[in-house]
Order: C-alpha cells, then structure tokens, then sequence
C-alpha cells in the first residue's frame, strides 16, 4: 500500500506542471528533475518550452542552487538535450574528478530510469481521440485494451513510479552533494523569484500559443 503523502508527491512528479495542473504541494529537487524533462518534452514548441524554462529558473533560485551547474544547465542547453546533459555534470565545477566517470555512469542510469517513469506517466496525453482501440468494432477486444491500459496499468505504475522518491534522493546527492531537504510553496516563487502565475490568464494564453 503506498502511504497517501508518498502518492500525492508521485503523483506531482508525473504531472505536466501546465498552467492547467500547477503543483499543489510545496516544490523541491525532485520538481526541478521533473521541470527540465517538461522543458525537453516541449522541444519545438516555443511557448511551453519558454514556460518550463522561466519554472525550473525560479525552482532553482528559490531552492538555493543558482550558483550550480544544474542551473547553468537550464540557461546554456537547448530543450530535448537537457536531461541527456545530466551526467556530465560532475565535471562541470566537481571537486571530486577522481570518481568522476563512475558518477557520470550511476547519474545516466538513475536519469533514463527516471525519464522512462515519466514518459509512462505521460502517456497518455498524447491520446487525441479516446485511447487506443476504444472505436475497435470487436467489443472483447476493446475492453480487454481498456483492461491494459488503465485498470491494470494503473495498478502497476502506482507502485513501480515509488521509484522517482529514491532516485531523486540519490541524484540529488549525486548532483548537488548533500541530502538537504529543500522545499518551497508555488506562491513564494511566484511572488519573489519569477515562476510564472498558473492562474494568470495571459500565462495561460502565452503558454498555449502556437501549440
């Protein structure tokens, strides 16, 4: 059974942070993780990548780390190069060169577990017309489909996306060097370093041009 503060924080770690499923509970690393793979996923859509971007600037100013790699990261790499950008970054200002490599190595696995986690949380938005066979004419087909793709999925993403609280504890080590436990509500950010206002109709609007 996951405990229900374990899943509410999963279940924001999955979500698209839009303007249309802002954060509801205070923002940490792991939010900061899930921001840059939301800026890499709105490659070629300026207005979103443009919204993740100011989000993940603000997270990391408002956690304490602005005088990072990570957050040079967001300002220097291109969307859809971010997260494969991760493991390089203990040689990016690293003290410890000596290991650098075998960090470099644990840091790519913990980001492509990461990345496939999210990209089965997001599948489905990419769903335009109903799910994947609902206009099948064979009625045991469909709903055996149904079956797969939400009773038993969900079943088993509950408990394989628990996952995302041990990696992002390690990789926070990992990339910022402690076990420091940083957090922040969405109106603080908003209100002194910059994160965009979700319920800003011209944010809205903004984000949603040309897309």
């Amino acid at each position: 059974m996951v405990a229900q503060a374990d899943q509410l924080r999963i279940t924001q770690l999955t979500s698209s942070y839009s303007p249309d499923a802002p954060p509801q509970l205070p923002l940490a690393f792991g939010d900061f993780l899930s921001l840059l793979w939301q800026i890499d996923r709105a490659s070629g859509l300026p207005s979103r990548e443009g919204y993740y971007r100011r989000s993940a600037t603000a997270l990391a100013r408002g956690l304490g780390f602005e005088q990072r790699s990570l957050y040079r990261l967001i300002q220097t790499t291109p969307a859809g190069k971010i997260y494969a950008s991760l493991p390089n970054a203990p040689y990016r200002g690293t003290e410890r060169l000596v290991d650098a490599h075998d960090r470099q190595t644990a840091i790519r696995q913990l980001a492509d577990i990461r990345d496939h986690i999210l990209a089965m949380g997001a599948y489905r938005s990419e769903w335009k017309l109903g799910w994947p066979g609902s206009r099948l004419s064979d009625v045991e087909m469909r709903e055996r489909l149904f079956a797969v793709f939400f009773t038993a999925f969900e079943g088993q993403f509950t408990h394989f996306s628990r996952l995302l609280l041990v990696v992002d504890i390690v990789l926070q080590e990992m990339l910022l060097g402690d076990r420091q436990n940083r957090e922040i509500s969405l109106i603080r950010l908003i209100r002194e370093y910059g994160y965009p206002d979700p319920h800003s109709s011209s944010v809205r609007q903004q984000f949603n041009a040309g897309n």
